[in-house]
């Protein structure tokens, strides 16, 4: 399916509150299913991917009911699931549960198969696959890809020092180390997301945290309890490009997730020129929150800081076709982790940003992007929702009408973004 997109020809205004928070969203759905007795999310994402994975927990054992805009979870028992679990494009929810369930003692001697669409069935799953294994995981793959076939089996504890920064690699480990024997420690040559860290002990779990890293002990059980999920500021991102690509535009986001793990997004555009105002709503012990404003400006390119990488990962899409509007060049190096994703979010941004005659020059970590004007064209999402969102706010600063194809993928994970955009101001439209 086409998003046609047109160049705005008036400001962007408004209040906007962005959707729940989607890796935030999958621990919920995952921890909730996990502990025993009830759970109570509000803010849930309500998309494909976060979808996929709490239909996971119902399928191994736990109840889930909906109403007023909470969810509620009985868990604490699961069930071997009488079909595959299928995670659909979330790398997310295949990650985080096949740690969750390679030890689960209610699992033992029984069968787990977890598979994906076509996307995330090329995705890497060794990076968890190994040190699963050396906790004693019996994990059957497809060259190290999905799918994966789960035999749950007693686990013991591990001290893994990860090769690259990945929360969900630690993650994973962290719940495989629920259910093993002995501790589980897990340091990191640099910052990664986390959101799993400050939600385990929300459920009554034991952690130490360090600079470094972090440890639990083994065979702890989880306890229901209460999970408010905060705005996902990757979706906001798409929303605070457009309001600072648009002249005269003016947008007020409320109760974004401001995680200092994962804020990098702002750091960027902040060193870029943004005008961002931030007023905070939550403390640090919990997952940080609070209102943004932003207005339209001119952007200057900039290189950007290797370590900002990990901390922006998934809005570096965004913060490329920012630099295609920006004065000067943007360098970026340090971030192959984007092959790796939905898509080489590399390549294909800097092929579709050529299509809009953008000077842009692609190497093996990075990209040079020389800002300027964009033209109108036709583009493509290479089934990569952060991709087709990215290149929809810069056409809004194009010279003309930007088509771009198979933009569906944009419903993984940000159902609303048309809508939201129409209701600032912006002329998006679906085609056939």
């Amino acid at each position: 399916m086409r998003l046609i997109v047109q160049p705005a020809q008036r400001a962007l205004q408004g209040r906007y509150r962005a959707p729940g928070d989607k890796s935030v969203s999958h621990r919920a759905a995952i921890l909730g299913g996990l502990a025993e007795g009830e759970t109570r999310i509000t803010g849930f994402l309500d998309s494909a991917d976060t979808r996929a994975t709490l239909g996971a927990m119902a399928a191994l054992g736990a109840s889930v009911s909906e109403a007023d805009g909470e969810i509620r979870m009985q868990g604490g028992r699961l069930r071997a699931p009488t079909t595959d679990l299928d995670l659909g494009n979330s790398g997310t929810g295949i990650r985080l549960l096949t740690g969750a369930l390679a030890g689960h003692p209610d699992l033992h001697g029984q069968r787990v198969r977890l598979v994906g669409d076509e996307s995330l069935s090329v995705r890497p799953m060794g990076r968890i696959i190994e040190p699963l294994r050396s906790m004693g995981a019996e994990i059957d793959s497809v060259d190290g890809h999905a799918p994966l076939t789960l035999s749950p089996r007693p686990l013991h504890g591990l001290r893994y020092e990860q090769p690259m920064a990945s929360a969900q690699v630690k993650s994973a480990l962290l719940l495989a180390g629920l259910n093993a024997e002995g501790a589980t420690e897990i340091t990191e040559p640099g910052i990664s997301r986390d959101h799993t860290e400050r939600m385990l002990p929300a459920f009554g779990v034991r952690l130490q945290r360090s600079e470094r890293g972090c440890r639990l002990d083994g065979q702890q059980r989880l306890q229901g309890t209460f999970c408010q999920v905060p705005g996902d500021l990757s979706s906001a991102a798409f929303i605070m490009a457009a309001g600072l690509l648009v002249e005269g535009s003016s947008i007020e986001l409320a109760a974004v997730g401001l995680n200092p793990t994962r804020d990098g997004v702002l750091r960027v555009l902040e060193a870029m020129g943004a005008s961002i105002a931030c007023e905070p709503t939550t403390g640090a012990d919990e997952e940080p929150a609070g209102h943004l404003r932003v207005s339209s400006c001119r952007l200057a390119g900039l290189d950007i800081a290797p370590e900002w990488v990990p901390l922006a990962i998934d809005e570096f899409p965004v913060i490329m076709a920012l630099a295609a509007r920006a004065e000067g060049t943007t360098r970026i190096r340090g971030a192959e982790e984007l092959r790796v994703k939905e898509s080489d979010r590399l390549a294909v941004m800097c092929q579709e940003l050529s299509k809009l005659g953008v000077s842009v020059s692609e190497h093996a970590d990075g990209a040079d992007i020389a800002g300027g004007r964009v033209q109108g064209g036709q583009v493509d999402s290479h089934g990569d929702h952060r991709i087709a969102m990215s290149l929809a706010v810069l056409a809004l600063a194009a010279d003309g009408p930007v088509e771009i194809e198979n933009a569906e993928w944009i419903r993984t994970s940000y159902p609303g973004f048309v809508d939201d955009m129409r209701r600032l101001g912006a002329d998006m439209e679906w085609g056939d």
